[in-house]
């Protein structure tokens, strides 16, 4: 399964209060809506097949759910607020999704304001920066020739390239083989999501559509 219809969306029940208690990033004993192990499970149809999320590593605030969304931005524009690890694509009639993310420590987060999907990918290779490299010789100069996509690469299942102005920002939307990342500050810069929603996204969201990285704060009292 790659995604939900609206339907779908519309018909979500929320979270219990009793499944939030977490610790040491491990949800103890989530009472989930069973749609969400449907979401999250195993893709098969898939070149590499996408294994199932466990959701006891991943804390209910940051799955997939569509919300009321108070601002003006245009349907079909995502807006990313790294400060509460969301990413929302804006949909019709005051709605959006919403995918919990993983985003850039401090240090490494340096992109903010507008920008656009240039291209798109399925299972991209990955090579990382230059300054990436020299800031983490060890853990990134062996793949300073790149990685092919699969399983084991950092993109995960698909990514979205973010151009400003016609330039590459080097600013992704992408996948992760490491789900249990999801809703910390932990990669070098880009928005990662589980698999199964990057997928989901990737399918909704055309060449072309905007894209709009918030300061931490700024989603709700700009109104966006």
């Amino acid at each position: 399964m790659t995604g939900l219809t609206r339907r779908g969306f519309l018909a979500l029940a929320p979270l219990a209060a009793a499944s939030c208690a977490t610790s040491g990033g491990m949800v103890q004993g989530p009472r989930l809506d069973p749609i969400y192990y449907q979401m999250y499970a195993a893709i098969t149809d898939e070149p590499y097949p996408v294994p199932a999320v466990d959701l006891a590593r991943i804390d209910p605030r940051f799955l997939r759910q569509e919300i009321a969304y108070p601002g003006a931005a245009a349907p079909g524009t995502i807006i990313v607020d790294p400060g509460a690890r969301y990413l929302y694509l804006i949909t019709e009639g005051g709605r959006a999704i919403r995918y919990g993310v993983g985003v850039g420590r401090e240090e490494a987060f340096n992109f903010q304001g507008e920008a656009t999907i240039a291209r798109k990918a399925e299972w991209p290779s990955w090579t990382p920066t230059p300054d990436m490299i020299a800031r983490e010789p060890d853990r990134y100069g062996p793949y300073r020739d790149g990685l092919p996509g699969g399983l084991d690469n950092p993109l995960g299942a698909r990514a979205l390239y973010l151009y400003q102005d016609g330039r590459d920002t080097y600013y992704r939307l992408h996948g992760t083989n490491e789900p249990w990342s999801i809703g910390r500050k932990v990669s070098s810069g880009c928005v990662r999501l589980l698999n199964q929603d990057i997928i989901d996204l990737y399918r909704r969201v055309p060449v072309g559509s905007r894209v709009v990285v918030l300061q931490s704060g700024y989603y709700y009292s700009a109104g966006v």
